[in-house]
């Protein structure tokens, strides 16, 4: 897609500008305009699908996340082909369109092991599945000595149809030293979502924020997006959430900066709000209900958000942390009415259905 031409772009220092001291509702007209400049029709989108995580054990141990565990732990798992079909099928009768499917970085589990998955994932169900982050297509490729590309080429004639935008947290390395030292560099995420852009898929973005950043770091975050967006033009979201500290190393270890507290739904909104305002060639921006509740989820469509996210039938990553947010398709279609919109249902490609 391209910007309209008549909108003067945003620079990073007026997006670090408005992040620290624009005024909250005038952010939020100026994003609620740039959404309706994308998206004029009358209606704002939800989905239907099932967050399946096949495994918990990883070897990144990341800081900030209480969903991973170690081979030997007595609550390692493994998800059965079996057990992954059963939660594919019960998905697809609720009407999912499509399967987030992440797990972590284990080991055992390698290139071959998840070329096999996905064949008989496609074998079984008419369902489009949305898999493994950046940092899990490093890992795959590493263990089976290939290149990235390579990896993203065989796993896409498996039957891979899009790259969730998993692992960015923030895209500086002096961050991801702290919080996720094991993890891709931020030139590896971005060299993944590169080489998968170039093969013809499309993949989405994310950030985490709210922990060790500075308010510097998350606008680099956001224009190394927007540049690469720029060069390729294959991401077709972008959804940002805060950090969830409940029982993760990052807050009982005390590595949080002094006088740390959770973000507000207030700076969640003037974030998002100022990630649509500078990501003005990503063409979606998706809530965070799931991490902010319903209410500030409804808010985000008159702040720059033109999608509601999904029901996440299933979803374990920010439940590990003790945040847990659920809705149901009437839930969501009610919400978007309220907000002053017609709900419609999409897929993982924001195709509407």
């Amino acid at each position: 897609m391209t910007r309209a031409a008549y909108i003067p772009r945003l620079a990073p220092a007026e997006a670090l500008a408005l992040l620290a001291d624009g005024d909250l509702l005038d952010l939020g007209r100026r994003a609620d305009a740039a959404a309706r400049r994308l998206h004029p029709e009358p209606y704002r989108t939800y989905a239907i699908d099932r967050n399946i995580n096949f495994t918990n054990v990883c070897r990144s141990r990341c800081l900030f996340c209480a969903f991973w565990r170690r081979a030997e732990d007595p609550d390692a798992y493994v998800l059965s082909r079996e057990a992954m079909a059963r939660k594919v099928r019960e998905a697809a009768a609720l009407g999912a369109t499509h399967i987030l499917m992440q797990g972590g970085l284990n080991d055992a589990l390698g290139l071959d092991y998840c070329e096999d998955l996905l064949r008989s994932l496609k074998s079984q169900f008419n369902i489009l599945l949305h898999c493994f982050s950046p940092p899990e297509i490093v890992h795959l490729a590493r263990g089976a000595d290939v290149p990235v590309e390579e990896a993203l080429w065989r796993l896409r004639a498996a039957g891979l149809d899009s790259l969730p935008g998993g692992g960015a947290e923030i895209l500086v390395d002096r961050v991801r030293r702290l919080i996720s030292p094991r993890k891709c560099t931020a030139a590896e995420w971005l060299g993944v979502m590169r080489a998968a852009h170039r093969l013809g898929m499309r993949t989405t973005a994310t950030m985490v924020f709210g922990h060790v950043e500075t308010p510097e770091e998350r606008i680099e975050h956001l224009r190394l997006l927007r540049d690469l967006q720029d060069e390729t033009g294959g991401f077709l979201s972008f959804i940002a959430w805060p950090f969830q500290a409940g029982r993760t190393e990052l807050l009982r270890g005390g590595h949080l900066p002094p006088g740390w507290r959770p973000a507000s739904g207030a700076e969640y909104l003037r974030m998002l709000a100022v990630s649509r305002l500078l990501l003005d060639n990503i063409p979606n921006v998706q809530a965070s209900y799931v991490t902010m509740g319903t209410k500030i989820g409804q808010a985000a469509l008159h702040f720059g958000a033109n999608d509601i996210g999904s029901t996440m039938i299933e979803e374990n990553v920010v439940a590990a942390a003790g945040c847990v947010h659920r809705s149901w398709p009437e839930e969501l279609r009610r919400l978007i009415r309220e907000a002053g919109f017609q709900p419609r249902q999409r897929n993982s490609r924001y195709e509407i259905l």
